[in-house]
């Protein structure tokens, strides 16, 4: 170990990066926005990924204007290409849409073994997630509030209330819990999702 690597342990973090177990930045806990490897921005580099050295934005744009070139998309530079693995965000929807899922479609009287799976599904989380940080504040958060798998809308009014102290912590919008049933099993009532 040299000089370098003294140095960069101390340099400051990139806003938004997460450090890993490993001492290294996190890849799947850090939004890919924020994501800077190297010398390079996240933006900077979804920016060269996605225009492949082609035209600039502006000549695009006049290409559009004058209708030469076929429309596509703009490149959101907070959002990774369709073919990387997820970031932390994509993680954490995927993740919470299927736990609030199978929630919505747990038993409302459910035996001893579906009570002792959903338990088994909930503690392995906080041992199995890829985010380390994210495992570990959720395994902290069900130690302080233990899981209730007594039914349907108990597990159900439980994990939106552990969602949403995700959501405070990371200054989100609140979920209303009364409206679980509507968003992840029967849909509005307005039948737009039928």
């Amino acid at each position: 170990m040299g000089a370098n690597s003294a140095t960069s342990s101390k340099a400051p973090m990139p806003p938004g990066m997460i450090m890993g177990p490993d001492g290294k930045p996190c890849k799947i806990c850090t939004a890919f926005r924020n994501w800077r490897p190297g010398t390079t921005t996240g933006v900077e580099a979804n920016e060269k990924g996605r225009t492949g050295g082609q035209k600039s934005t502006a000549a695009m744009m006049a290409a559009l204007a004058a209708g030469s070139a076929v429309a596509a998309p703009l490149p959101r530079p907070d959002v990774p290409p369709p073919n990387c693995p997820p970031d932390v965000e994509q993680l954490g929807r995927a993740t919470w849409t299927f736990l609030h899922t199978t929630a919505a479609y747990y038993p409302e009287r459910p035996t001893p073994t579906q009570r002792a799976n959903m338990l088994m599904l909930i503690r392995a989380l906080p041992v199995l997630y890829p985010c380390t940080h994210c495992a570990d504040d959720f395994g902290e958060d069900i130690k302080v509030n233990p899981p209730d798998v007594s039914g349907r809308v108990a597990l159900s009014r439980w994990l939106c209330e552990r969602h949403n102290q995700v959501n405070k912590k990371l200054r989100k919008d609140e979920f209303d819990c009364t409206k679980t049933d509507e968003r992840w099993r029967d849909g509005p009532n307005d039948g737009s999702c039928d």
